[in-house]
């Protein structure tokens, strides 16, 4: 059953619940910060409407850079920022950044203990008809092995606006990233939300479902629909990848006996294998992943996409099914 506890949306199920961009968070979450700390600046790659940075600009031009088309040269100049004392937000679509700067993150902001907040939007396949190109896939992967740097995965726009608020309290380098579409608001403005730690957000017995971003929804619908068929799913909202919430997890696991991954992205180096990698060092037990497998994106509608390339409720319920059937 849902957790009241977490205080989540009591209308996330139904067919007219509100639906709203991540990426309108992030937005937001600047726009209130900068109201309140005059070192928050935002750096853009000409994609300020995009990434709904266009928000801080109107109101605060003074802090705005517009850095165009030169994606490393905007980490260097946050790296600098920072070093004046300042906190930079870096914005751009994932696949640009940390996609074409990879290596000005490693060195300039990681491997410097840089305080920049690296925003990538536009991630996973509900980038829809832009096409592979533009489909972040692999931004998790190449993020979460930076030391340093933390990384999160907010599920919604509420979680979002929270997520951009935490990082600029955190002194050091943090990545997070949202999507484009609208996606249902799972949260609420009551909804505790803490950097390294994961939430469970439906209570159950059989089978673990962890889950990030806005995927986490179809994992809910397929705890409902598993709860129909006598199957108890406990439902994990792991926003932060690094640090990882082992202990949550493992508990859980250690419940369950059995664990389901949901992420739009690769199905290696993502959600998928941070959990892979914690149950194998703390809780053996099966695994099975749901995200993209092995394959770039497509030009489609985000709901083709999630359909084809398994990541809706009923794949997530099915390979629930897979990972019960191997414990026993």
């Amino acid at each position: 059953m849902l957790n009241s506890e977490l205080y989540l949306n009591p209308q996330i199920f139904d067919t007219n619940a509100e639906r709203l961009p991540t990426r309108d968070g992030y937005g937001k979450g600047l726009v209130e910060l900068g109201d309140t700390n005059s070192n928050i600046f935002v750096l853009t790659g000409d994609l300020a409407e995009s990434t709904r940075a266009h928000h801080f600009l109107k109101k605060y031009p003074e802090r705005f850079v517009e850095c165009g088309v030169a994606e490393q040269n905007m980490m260097g100049v946050a790296a600098g920022l920072s070093l004046a004392g300042k906190i930079p937000f870096v914005s751009s679509y994932a696949v640009f950044v940390p996609g074409r700067n990879w290596d000005q993150l490693r060195v300039s902001v990681c491997y410097s203990k840089s305080n920049v907040k690296v925003a990538g939007a536009h991630a996973g396949i509900s980038v829809g008809p832009d096409g592979a190109t533009h489909q972040a896939l692999e931004d998790l992967a190449i993020t979460r092995v930076l030391p340093n740097l933390i990384v999160i995965v907010p599920c919604d726009m509420e979680e979002t606006r929270k997520c951009t608020h935490a990082v600029a309290e955190i002194v050091g380098p943090c990545y997070f990233r949202f999507e484009r579409d609208k996606t249902p608001v799972i949260t609420t403005i009551k909804t505790p939300f803490k950097i390294g730690k994961a939430n469970i957000c439906w209570e159950g017995t059989h089978v673990t479902i962890a889950a990030c971003g806005p995927l986490l929804y179809e994992a809910l619908v397929a705890a409902r629909e598993l709860d129909a068929e006598g199957i108890n799913a406990e439902v994990l909202n792991c926003h932060t990848l690094k640090p990882f919430d082992h202990s949550t997890l493992e508990s859980s696991v250690q419940k369950t006996g059995c664990c389901v991954s949901v992420e739009d992205h690769q199905i290696t180096g993502g959600l998928g294998g941070a959990i892979a990698e914690s149950l194998g060092a703390h809780t053996p037990v099966p695994l099975e992943r749901i995200g993209m497998p092995d394959h770039f994106g497509e030009s489609g509608q985000t709901e083709e996409l999630l359909t084809k390339y398994g990541m809706k409720a009923k794949d997530i319920a099915n390979a629930a099914k897979r990972a019960i059937k191997r414990k026993v």
